[in-house]
């Protein structure tokens, strides 16, 4: 039987190998725009600041665009005493401040957090979850978004995001140049075969860029399991309320793919393979819950 400490230790390992294929993607793509143009490095550096300028916006402003494409309104101790004191309970257990506490009016169950740290977090769940889940189990999904708070999943997320942006603009800036003929004949003519390959491999180099950001959300998600199983002391909790998200029917009514990753559960039924979802199987989390 895994530990929570096991999980944790697993999921956190698996990210750091996964950001080390990132760096090795980027390094690829900008050898192979080196050898073609004789400047790789200074696409790099183009790449990289712009892309960081860009997820830097959305880093900031991402709790002021996630409650405006979901409706959330703030929860009041008044209208929704027990959400309240459940999250302010959890959150000193976490040893984190207490996040801004939203609703969201919507028959489907889930959850989301936001906020680039501890100190300007929100937790946020829908109305069908307060109105299906019973105690252990919303302790069980508030558990699981606190732990994306504490763990710093956003930063994370926005460190995957700079990477794929870097990698993609080092991509069209390879295709623009072949296309337009501003390479480096000279390094076209001395290394055609590599940059044969490097043309090629600037193609779909995106995709694997997307893929290794997808897996870096998926297992974030085991993380934040792990951590909001050792949380509660409960693991059957949070076990029992991913079962019901599998089984329930509804489907939430305001929901953007920006913003999917950000969810206790995918509130789209994705028909895709698992390399393309943002989140790890249902069954495969509820699995990993129970040995726990």
């Amino acid at each position: 039987m895994a530990s929570f400490y096991d999980e944790m230790a697993g999921n956190k390992t698996r990210t750091y190998l996964l950001f080390v294929v990132f760096l090795f993607l980027i390094f690829l793509v900008s050898y192979a725009f080196g050898v073609y143009v004789g400047v790789g490095q200074y696409g790099v550096s183009f790449a990289v600041i712009i892309s960081v300028l860009l997820t830097l916006v959305m880093y900031y402003q991402s709790d002021k665009i996630v409650l405006a494409s979901t409706g959330a309104r703030e929860a009041s101790k008044n209208e929704f005493p027990h959400l309240v004191h459940t999250v302010e309970g959890l959150a000193i257990a976490a040893g984190i401040p207490m996040p801004r506490v939203y609703v969201m009016e919507d028959e489907s169950i889930n959850a989301f957090a936001t906020g680039r740290d501890p100190q300007h977090a929100i937790v946020a769940v829908t109305t069908g979850a307060l109105k299906k889940l019973n105690r252990l189990e919303l302790e069980g999904v508030i558990a699981h978004e606190l732990s994306h708070v504490k763990n710093y999943d956003i930063r994370v997320m926005m460190l995957a995001t700079v990477f794929a942006g870097a990698v993609i603009l080092l991509s069209d800036l390879f295709v623009r140049s072949a296309f337009w003929g501003g390479g480096n004949r000279q390094g076209r003519g001395g290394a055609g075969f590599v940059v044969l390959l490097g043309f090629l491999f600037a193609i779909l180099s995106p995709l694997f860029a997307q893929l290794i950001k997808l897996a870096i959300s998926r297992q974030r998600e085991f993380l934040a399991d792990a951590s909001g199983a050792q949380l509660t002391r409960y693991p059957d909790g949070l076990a029992a309320a991913l079962e019901k998200i599998g089984k329930d029917g509804a489907r939430m009514q305001r929901a953007s793919e920006a913003t999917a990753h950000l969810f206790i559960s995918n509130p789209f039924k994705s028909s895709f393979t698992n390399w393309f979802s943002t989140h790890p199987p249902l069954q495969e989390r509820i699995k990993k819950l129970r040995a726990m």
